[in-house]
């Protein structure tokens, strides 16, 4: 095998996000500015890491590399787990059984998958990026390099609750470091490295927030990203007017993170389509 053909895109992106991580830790950490100029009345301002350091307060500089190497780790646990892939045994192209087709009405069979010619539960996805399906697939992360499917995705709302609290406590240290009250030159070469990491900080967690807001959104309501956009696509759901998987805040939440009360999704569906039914009787 070809040197170059190690380097998928999975492992490049994978490597560019932990490099600019430690990246950014470092210049967060290392920067120093607290040269004195003799001349002026003014000083160049200490990031607040810098100060800790100095002071000898370990506490707080501990801890924000900790939640750093955390929000890494859960990244790299998120990317390379199995988000809930379909079994790709190969399957006789037979109908599907009769218990499966006691759960879901006949007016939603399972459908089989034009790729993987494996039979889709309800909410799968084929994602062409995997080449697999995915079970509540949700969407595919290229910043992850994997899909967000019914395994992984906890663990990716988490991941990004954690990221954005690293994002907005190292905006306030580089924030910190930052005056402007400098000639132009000196602040430059002083603060420049610092200003561009306060830009790419502030880019990251605007971000971050959104994804994560959405993604709370989402939970809260029990539904997915693909299953949101793509409704009037989706042929559970293209009939209905209101979401079939919905249990209410409190059931919905426990049953995303907690994985309770345990079920499958074609029981729920059956279930409220008889609701509906008998609700228009």
């Amino acid at each position: 095998m070809a040197p170059w053909a190690l380097l998928s895109s999975g492992v490049l992106v994978r490597t560019g996000h932990t490099v600019l991580t430690w990246g950014i830790t470092l210049v967060l950490f290392l920067h120093d500015t607290g040269e004195t100029d003799p001349t002026r009345s003014w000083t160049h301002p200490i990031p607040q890491l810098r100060q800790w350091e100095e002071q000898g307060e370990l506490l707080l500089p501990l801890t924000f590399l900790l939640l750093v190497l955390g929000s890494l780790l859960l990244y790299l646990a998120v990317s390379l787990m199995d988000p809930g892939y379909v079994n790709v045994q190969p399957q006789p192209q037979e109908d599907p059984k009769e218990e499966q087709m006691a759960m879901v009405p006949q007016a939603i069979p399972l459908r089989r998958c034009r790729y993987c010619l494996v039979l889709q539960p309800l909410r799968a996805r084929h994602c062409r990026e995997c080449r697999r399906c995915v079970r509540r697939y949700d969407h595919h992360c290229p910043w992850m390099e994997n899909c967000v499917g019914e395994r992984n995705h906890p663990f990716f709302v988490v991941y990004l609750a954690l990221q954005l609290v690293v994002l907005l406590w190292g905006l306030y240290l580089a924030w910190s470091g930052l005056r402007f009250f400098q000639p132009w030159g000196l602040w430059l070469r002083s603060s420049g490295l610092l200003f561009i990491t306060f830009l790419l900080l502030s880019f990251f967690a605007l971000i971050a927030g959104l994804l994560l807001a959405s993604h709370l959104y989402l939970v809260a309501s029990n539904t997915t990203t693909w299953e949101f956009i793509s409704s009037h696509r989706i042929a559970y759901l293209r009939q209905r007017s209101s979401n079939p998987f919905d249990r209410g805040l409190i059931r919905n939440l426990a049953r995303f993170f907690c994985g309770w009360p345990s079920g499958s999704w074609e029981t729920l569906w059956a279930e409220d389509e008889e609701e509906s039914s008998s609700q228009v009787v």
